[in-house]
């Protein structure tokens, strides 16, 4: 971690969580699921940014990996509770933050991440273990009345890498990671009213490329040629601009070349929050560059 790279992470850092904070604001009930998504991933690009990952907006039961779909018609509803993921990349360097929006009665529920979240940053420091944030994490959804989601962690970040090691984890394990100046990672707690574990749901919208193989058919050569610059950072079916594309995408998916990110959602009719933040590990404490 030299300044050159600490001044990407912090600028990649201020964009996003202002572009999150005003977006945010926009989610209302009745309004485009579709047109929201895109207006934010577009403001991104203006910005001279670009994304680290197609924008998360997550519904209800559903705690993350769902993005709008071309010709999408859903509209907020009432009730909802809404995870809004975003992530911002300049030169590769990653911002990831999330906020939750909620559109019924849900304070208590959000309170719970939120505080999970800030809590845990306070805690961070060199020789603190992963294991002891998720200890704190668990702590504080528990004690309002909720519960983590065992399956889901916080991830290290790194130039054009979006998880790595350190995994932070949202319930107490044995040890884990034992955390270094100059580590940067994003905490993610997701507090449920559900079981406490996400599955895979059958949509799919998010891929990204895993592998490089050989491809002879011209409309997977021209998903490849189009997902080349994300350098094998997530990309939404959606942003290929062609139907035709799918069934190349598919192929490719089978070929083991890309890899699709199924919604993954706790159990139906329960409620799922989540509030993120990106920091790096100081001598003393952390730099939370998403505020």
């Amino acid at each position: 971690m030299n300044d050159g790279i600490l001044e990407k992470y912090l600028e990649s850092g201020k964009l996003a969580a202002a572009i999150l904070k005003e977006s945010a604001q926009e989610i209302r009930v009745g309004r485009s699921y579709l047109e929201l998504v895109e207006s934010v991933e577009a403001r991104v690009r203006n910005e001279g940014a670009a994304l680290a990952f197609p924008l998360n907006v997550s519904l209800n039961e559903d705690a993350a990996h769902d993005t709008a779909s071309t010709g999408d018609e859903r509209v907020f509803a009432k009730g909802d509770v809404v995870k809004f993921d975003l992530g911002v990349q300049i030169d590769g360097y990653i911002a990831d933050t999330a906020t939750t929006v909620d559109l019924g009665n849900n304070a208590l529920l959000l309170e719970a991440s939120h505080e999970a979240l800030e809590a845990a940053i306070r805690a961070v420091r060199p020789g603190v273990t992963a294991g002891e944030l998720g200890a704190i994490v668990q702590n504080e959804i528990e004690r309002r009345g909720y519960r983590p989601i065992a399956n889901l962690t916080g991830h290290g970040l790194d130039q054009y890498v979006l998880h790595k090691d350190p995994t932070i984890p949202n319930i107490a394990i044995n040890d884990g990671t034992v955390l270094e100046e100059g580590m940067a990672f994003a905490i993610e707690p997701f507090a449920t009213t559900g079981s406490g574990r996400v599955g895979e749901k059958t949509r799919v919208e998010i891929y990204s490329q895993i592998a490089e193989k050989p491809v002879r058919i011209p409309s997977a050569r021209a998903v490849m040629e189009q997902i080349r610059d994300r350098q094998g950072l997530p990309f939404s079916r959606r942003w290929l601009g062609d139907k035709k594309m799918d069934l190349a995408l598919l192929g490719l998916a089978r070929s083991q070349i890309v890899h699709g990110y199924p919604v993954l959602a706790d159990i139906p009719g329960s409620l799922v929050s989540q509030h993120e933040h990106t920091l790096i590990v100081t001598a003393d404490g952390c730099i939370v560059t998403t505020r």
